[in-house]
């Protein structure tokens, strides 16, 4: 399977879009929507997620599902670290309330352990790595599929009523808001799916623009709310060493698990970075249904881990880039040569 990728700075980057997520926060703490504006701005945010999500259904080639099927074995174990080893880590942090985080902190904590992984930095950084980029392709849209059901089932069963009053009605909109959109860009994508492809770059600044409509959108609502005098600086210091710790552990858990499991190296690349990352485009528009006001805290953790994995993970790439090439693994187990690809 050929597809162009995209590539990363040489360099250790800041995301640009983070700046933008960060500018939007600004915005939304100096000028907050609020009464009517406060109407007009969760309308507009409710359609851009309905759209963002149809986008999804339309752009996921289903021909391209069926053929990374063969590789099963590679997209068990992502969806297991994604949507268990994950889950499990963040249950444990319940451990850290109230001495390291606070209850809100610790259930977007928690959150962020639910949600789907990436699917483009996963891509980039797995083709920088030399592995395996059609399975980290296949691996990451069977993750953002799952994630439209498993995501909203897991909040339900983990989160309880701390996700902000987190209910039957929220998996209700979760289902208008995200699963039928999803379903209508799949059944129309016979249609419009050249368009579509025509207009990626377009559609691409309208994903992310939906995306900062919904954290303005969370962050004036917060603001409103008064709920940000909960956290300090140091607070904020302990968060981002809890997500540090959790990274890591995830990096080793996905790379080392995949090689106990006979994995090839190009396969344990593209399970590493696929199997230890989460979607903020995925993350935000659940968690502005899912948590209401009390979003803003929800998606914080989300967004601070989303920049550390951009960073770690693209000093992880460049070194896999230099390792020497071994025998791999096909998804049935059985070894292969390795071929000669270039970074």
């Amino acid at each position: 399977m050929s597809r162009r990728t995209p590539q990363l700075p040489s360099w250790l980057p800041i995301d640009p879009y983070i700046l933008a997520l960060i500018g939007t926060v600004v915005l939304a703490a100096l000028l907050p929507a609020s009464g009517a504006a406060a109407e007009v701005a969760g309308g507009a945010s409710t359609g851009a997620v309905a759209f963002l999500f149809f986008l999804y259904g339309a752009r996921l080639s289903t021909a391209e599902a069926v053929e990374g099927l063969r590789h099963w074995r590679l997209h068990l174990t992502v969806l297991a670290c994604t949507f268990v080893v994950f889950p499990l880590l963040g249950l444990a942090s319940g451990g850290l309330v109230p001495y390291v985080l606070t209850p809100q902190l610790q259930s977007g904590f928690l959150f962020l352990c639910l949600v789907p992984s990436t699917i483009q930095s996963s891509i980039a950084f797995t083709s920088i790595a030399r592995g395996n980029v059609p399975a980290a392709i296949c691996a990451g849209s069977f993750s953002s599929i799952a994630g439209i059901f498993l995501t909203p089932l897991l909040a339900a069963a983990l989160l309880g009523n701390s996700g902000g009053g987190f209910s039957g009605d929220a998996l209700l909109k979760i289902g208008v808001q995200l699963l039928l959109p999803f379903v209508a860009g799949q059944l129309l994508r016979r249609w419009i799916g050249g368009f579509i492809a025509r207009h990626k770059k377009i559609l691409g600044y309208v994903d992310r623009g939906s995306i900062l409509l919904v954290v303005y959108t969370a962050f004036s609502e917060g603001m409103v709310a008064g709920i940000w005098h909960q956290v300090t600086p140091a607070r904020l210091g302990a968060l981002l060493g809890a997500e540090a710790v959790l990274l890591a552990v995830m990096l080793a858990v996905s790379w080392y698990g995949a090689k106990r499991l006979g994995f090839g190296r190009e396969d344990r690349i593209a399970i590493q970075f696929a199997g230890s990352k989460k979607s903020l485009a995925s993350g935000l528009p659940m968690a502005s249904v899912l948590f209401g006001a009390q979003a803003s805290l929800a998606v914080l953790p989300l967004m601070l881990f989303h920049q550390m994995q951009l960073m770690v993970c693209a000093v992880i790439a460049k070194r896999r880039a230099r390792d020497p090439l071994e025998p791999l693994a096909d998804g049935d187990g059985t070894a292969r040569p390795a071929a000669v690809t270039t970074a």
